[in-house]
């Protein structure tokens, strides 16, 4: 859960990007995609945990290659750029992408091909729901919301499951 305060921070924070709208537009388009392609609720929790674990270090080695402020920039243009971009392929290589969706496949029981096809719009949305922690334009600094999703401490509270999971109990408390 404590990626999830940091989300919050984000949104709490004039001087970080993040917005209620940004994290429930974010939420709105992982649950459509998941529904266009039957993955269930559950599995999506799932998902997210597992695409989490995948991204985590080939942003920690994308970091170490590129220094903490370029990544940052990069994972600004890619959120920006959406889905099935080249900013994305900059991020990650079609080959990482490739094994982190057999990756995911394997773990959660899910076809490869339907991870493969919502990888190009998932990674963009985690990637914005990251950059929620970017400073405002003009504004350089660091992004405490990715410095926690790297977690350099490494005590697990990166989980991006349950970040959607309380996402979604945020934003609709009747619905739980």
């Amino acid at each position: 859960m404590g990626l999830f305060f940091d989300v919050l921070s984000a949104i709490n924070n004039p001087d970080q990007q993040g917005s209620v709208a940004q994290l429930e537009s974010v939420t709105n388009s992982i649950q459509q995609l998941a529904t266009e392609h039957g993955i269930q609720p559950s599995q999506l929790q799932m998902v997210m945990s597992a695409l989490g674990g995948a991204l985590r270090p080939a942003l920690q080695q994308q970091q170490s290659t590129v220094g903490g402020n370029p990544l940052g920039n990069l994972m600004g243009q890619v959120a920006g750029a959406g889905m099935g971009s080249s900013m994305l392929q900059s991020l990650l290589s079609p080959e990482l992408q490739q094994q982190i969706s057999q990756t995911i496949a394997q773990r959660i029981g899910i076809s490869p091909d339907v991870i493969q096809s919502v990888l190009p719009t998932l990674i963009p949305a985690v990637i914005s729901l990251l950059n929620m922690g970017a400073s405002q334009s003009g504004v350089q600094g660091s992004n405490p919301l990715l410095s926690a999703f790297l977690d350099g401490d490494r005590d697990g509270d990166t989980d991006l499951g349950d970040v959607f999971k309380f996402a979604n109990r945020f934003l609709n408390p009747s619905a739980v």
